[in-house]
């Protein structure tokens, strides 16, 4: 079927993205799924710094692209041997499939699947296909096995959990990656318990889920990290016992003095090393430091063993929100429709395929918390 896709063909673009438009509306042709395989109609995906850092070079891909991984639609057609899905059913897409037979998968950290991992590097699906072609039958990649810039999407079927239909399709995209990383870099990687306190360094969708994670699971004190006013405001609505601009001189200091010596659980959200370093040193003694940012491969932070060592400090990385999707996605829902994670409250606005580009420098700017392209 002819599909209508944004196809991404060279990284690192100058911005701003709506001169340089890196991103082209394209018609690519799009096969049938195989075996193992579904057809899914989309009709929300989320604009996510992980798409951003695709464009703009710091998480290098094979290009082209079809690009787009947080999102959630409508079962069209099943491949051989899918007898769990049918055609209506919603899903939400994840971007690591689950191969269930490697180490990580048989451990419970589907997030850490190794056959899923060659393949989103290669830019195949999880049964090393591509489904995605340009003219003349040119090869394009699937981004992360969804490629959810696109009317229609061939995916896996271990990328896709099930959901409730009466949650709004455009409000269950952001369970696919904002969530699933921000809420479940709380519940499952630093296990926050109720009474303590919990710091997010870094405000976009993936920082304020994390943050409505914080509140969620009971912590006494949620403190919010950023650099624009904007979101500290948001954080405060969503929350947040006490706010930080962390430009502003003395912020770690001011952060220790306030939860004598620092807090429990720091979270970094912001992809960078000033970020990690902050959220290092706002941590207290025998606390721990989770980070969920995916800066440039190439930047580093200065670790103080000393402080580690001696302080009995843990520092933990959280893909995925260490989620095991098919148990977490359902559980977030949950509480969603309970009114106890109010997810809708991230999104900021519903774009087009032709704003995409636009959508993006907004992104990069921090002018947005997390746009929604709809069809």
């Amino acid at each position: 079927m002819r599909i209508k896709a944004a196809v991404l063909r060279t990284m690192g673009a100058p911005a701003p993205y709506a001169d340089s438009r890196p991103l082209a509306i394209e018609e690519l042709e799009l096969s049938p799924p195989g075996d193992g395989e579904v057809l899914v109609r989309v009709v929300a995906a989320g604009l996510c710094h992980s798409d951003l850092s695709v464009i703009n070079g710091d998480r290098p891909r094979p290009v082209p692209m079809a690009l787009g991984h947080e999102a959630a639609g409508v079962v069209e057609e099943v491949g051989r041997g899918v007898t769990d899905l049918k055609a209506g059913d919603h899903v939400v897409m994840v971007f690591v499939p689950s191969c269930g037979h490697c180490l990580p998968c048989m451990e419970g950290r589907p997030a850490l699947c190794e056959p899923a991992a060659v393949t989103n590097g290669a830019g195949s699906l999880l049964s090393g296909e591509w489904r995605l072609h340009g003219s003349g039958g040119e090869r394009v990649n699937h981004h992360v096995g969804v490629s959810a810039f696109a009317e229609y999407a061939v995916v896996s079927r271990n990328s896709l959990v099930r959901i409730d239909q009466s949650l709004p399709l455009e409000h269950a995209a952001l369970f696919g990656c904002a969530v699933l990383t921000g809420a479940g870099a709380v519940f499952n990687t630093a296990r926050v318990q109720p009474g303590t306190s919990v710091a997010v360094v870094g405000l976009g969708g993936v920082g304020l889920s994390a943050l409505l994670g914080a509140v969620t699971a009971g912590a006494a004190r949620v403190i919010a990290v950023d650099i624009v006013d904007a979101k500290l405001a948001m954080a405060k609505s969503l929350g947040a016992t006490h706010t930080f601009n962390a430009t502003q001189d003395g912020c770690a200091d001011a952060i220790r003095d306030l939860t004598g010596g620092g807090v429990e659980t720091a979270l970094e959200m912001a992809g960078s090393p000033q970020a990690m370093d902050l959220a290092y040193r706002i941590t207290r003694r025998g606390g721990t430091t989770v980070t969920a940012g995916l800066p440039n491969p190439t930047l580093r932070w200065p670790l103080n063993i000393v402080s580690l060592v001696g302080e009995e400090r843990t520092v933990k990385g959280s893909y995925i929100g260490s989620a095991v999707p098919g148990r977490d996605i359902p559980r977030y829902i949950g509480l969603f429709q309970a009114g106890r994670l109010p997810v809708d409250k991230l999104l900021s606005e519903r774009v087009t395929l032709d704003g995409l580009n636009a959508a993006f420098d907004r992104l990069a700017k921090g002018e947005s918390i997390r746009q929604v392209l709809t069809f």
